[in-house]
């Protein structure tokens, strides 16, 4: 028969027992908060430092189908006219950028990255040239909606890292490849003069903090 004092001694072993354990989990949880992260990625993030211009204005592409009608990309174009239009101002006092994540990721990637990845029938979205799905970035090369018109004036295009992360884990699954691979492939081939951002929304806050106005594509 157990006497009240053995149990007492057994219940307050167990509580020290426990009390340890605890400490043991708790130390680990706070070593483990406290730890720098196993690995950094280094992020040229001066373009936005550099942010000048009277007027800018940043699109938020997050997300959005880039082929839906009217075009997405109507809308920096309209900006940049309605100032150079009614106040005859242009870039540099003029300033737009575009950023990227989500599905819209196929407006920053090349021709090459289309091709290879098949990002037409991935994403939906027809030549309209071939009336099949695209092999080529539909988006690149109208003279005044497209990147490369809107770069020419000035816009800024950004690429989410995390949502770069996300496509590249999706395609290697698919095509059963090392996701380190493609994701530095998909880096490699994104549209000359895109900036890769750490986070769409972080850097949508920190446009912002240097004075550019948000709109929602």
């Amino acid at each position: 028969m157990q006497t009240p004092m053995g149990h007492s001694r057994r219940s307050f072993m167990s509580l020290l027992s426990w009390l340890a354990g605890a400490t043991t989990v708790s130390g680990v949880a706070v070593e483990a908060a406290q730890a720098p992260p196993a690995a950094t990625v280094e992020f040229d993030l001066r373009w936005i430092d550099e942010l000048a211009g009277k007027h800018k204005q940043v699109f938020d592409m997050a997300d959005t189908d880039p082929a839906s009608e009217p075009p997405p990309l109507r809308l920096p174009r309209n900006y940049m006219d309605g100032f150079r239009d009614v106040y005859r101002l242009q870039h540099p006092d003029v300033r737009t950028i575009v950023g990227i994540s989500g599905r819209a990721f196929a407006v920053n990637a090349s021709d090459r990255l289309w091709e290879k990845y098949a990002l037409g029938e991935r994403s939906k979205i027809i030549d309209p040239q071939t009336k099949q799905p695209a092999v080529r970035n539909i988006f690149l090369d109208d003279p005044t909606l497209g990147v490369k018109a809107l770069q020419a004036r000035g816009t800024i295009f950004w690429q989410c890292a995390i949502a770069l992360n996300g496509t590249a884990q999706q395609l290697a699954n698919a095509r059963k490849l090392p996701v380190a691979e493609v994701r530095a492939d998909l880096a490699a081939g994104l549209n000359p003069g895109v900036r890769i951002v750490p986070s769409h929304v972080m850097a949508l806050g920190l446009v912002q903090e240097k004075g550019a106005t948000y709109v929602k594509i």
